[in-house]
């Protein structure tokens, strides 16, 4: 797994780099066929302090890309609210994968 993170108007830290990575492990335990993995921290010049720091992840995983961006005022919870919303969607792409080969019904005759 390819792990890229960089921020925008931030510098990542350390222990924000290992937070993010600790977090993402996560999905890796649900599937682990995931190939890439840019993880975009950053911080919104904007009036409002509410959705002020960003975070935004895209997961190339093997046949789909998937794409999940949350705003927080704090940008752990910004990071949680990432990580819940790319666990559901890995797993929906997973159960999608394994339900599609189904067995064929038996004929009566």
């Amino acid at each position: 797994m390819n792990l890229t993170i960089s921020g925008h108007h931030l510098e990542v830290t350390p222990a924000l780099r290992s937070y993010v990575t600790e977090k993402l492990d996560r999905i890796k335990r649900h599937f682990d066929q995931v190939v890439d993995v840019k993880v975009l921290l950053s911080i919104e010049n904007q009036t409002e302090k509410d959705g002020r720091q960003k975070a935004e992840c895209n997961i190339h995983v093997k046949g789909n890309d998937m794409f999940a961006e949350s705003a927080h005022h704090d940008l752990y919870a910004a990071v949680d609210d990432l990580v819940d919303k790319l666990d559901r969607q890995v797993v929906r792409h997973k159960d999608r994968i394994r339900n599609h080969h189904h067995e064929s019904p038996k004929r009566l005759m």
